[in-house]
């Protein structure tokens, strides 16, 4: 078997994830308080107790989706889970791949997407992006209906994250008559999504050039584990590669259906997802059927994956 890992990111969080974990796996404590001391308040806390708006804000968000990452991927290898050959984050889980491949720290990458999400919150102050999911459309008739509301502000495809899932991102009242237009088109949904800021859309540039100067103060290390990003599906190289792509990445969108293809094109017969939830299990199943996905999510989960 041939596994790849794959590090989920913002959305799938919620109020008291990993508590199960945490239970059995004194690691998953231990991970989320070498994040606190880094941040200055309690992660695990904020984490367990919410509320959910607090934490679907990117500035906790962020933080806590690398910590809840890095812990279940101590938990994996401390139970003598075997190592992937390959790994890719969608968005924000390219952190947690690079600190899980060795290239970056555990600490300074809570440090780094802590400035990341203050410098998107600050490219975007709340209730001037949006974000919204349509499923259903196929990616040209996305793309033209993004083409249709730009002409009230930016709206544009930021995630292709499946065969007929594409979110898109802009300005607030661009991305709602986008949302119309698709259910005029026949999406099957389409729906306005729960985040403080458009990522991956044109508005995070200023993010990104001003996130350019905290990639230059941070070490990286060539990864040991080969890393895939999600801005073109190649894999990182040098640490000044690294740096580069990482800049980009805020404002391009995730090349989602093609990183899992090459995952696969790579040699990985089995996925696995690393991190709460099982949002991208579900994505990379419709990507391909054929390959096999395994989530770690609850003890039982785990338990089921190591066999």
């Amino acid at each position: 078997m041939t596994l790849a890992m794959v590090f989920p990111g913002q959305g799938s969080q919620s109020v008291g994830m990993q508590a199960e974990l945490a239970l059995q796996f004194d690691v998953v404590r231990a991970t989320y308080d070498e994040a606190s001391e880094v941040l200055g308040y309690d992660l695990w806390k904020r984490v367990q107790d919410g509320p959910k708006e607090a934490l679907d804000n990117t500035v906790v968000t962020q933080p806590a989706m690398l910590t809840a990452g890095v812990a279940t991927w101590r938990v994996w290898r401390g139970a003598g889970g075997d190592l992937p050959v390959h790994m890719a984050g969608h968005s924000l889980g390219e952190y947690t791949a690079l600190v899980c491949a060795g290239a970056l720290s555990f600490s300074d990458a809570v440090l780094l997407v802590r400035r990341r999400a203050e410098l998107m919150q600050k490219a975007v102050p709340v209730g001037v992006g949006a974000m919204a999911a349509l499923l259903g459309l196929d990616t040209n008739s996305v793309l033209d209906i993004c083409e249709t509301a730009s002409a009230i502000g930016v709206a544009e495809a930021v995630n292709f994250n499946s065969p007929g899932q594409v979110v898109v991102a802009g300005h607030k009242s661009a991305v709602a008559t986008l949302v119309d237009l698709a259910r005029e088109q026949g999406a099957r949904r389409a729906i306005l999504l729960d985040v403080s800021v458009p990522s991956h859309s044109s508005l995070m540039r200023p993010a990104g050039d001003a996130l350019a100067e905290y990639l230059a103060d941070t070490d990286f290390s060539v990864a040991r584990i080969t890393v895939l990003n999600s801005v073109d599906a190649q894999p990182y190289g040098n640490p000044d590669d690294i740096r580069e792509r990482l800049q980009r990445q805020i404002s391009s969108p995730v090349q989602w259906v093609e990183t899992v293809q090459a995952l696969i094109a790579a040699g990985a017969d089995s996925l696995v997802e690393c991190g709460p939830g099982k949002v991208l299990a579900g994505l990379c199943r419709r990507i391909d059927k054929s390959v096999p996905v395994i989530c770690l999510d609850t003890p039982d989960n785990l338990q089921k994956a190591l066999a």
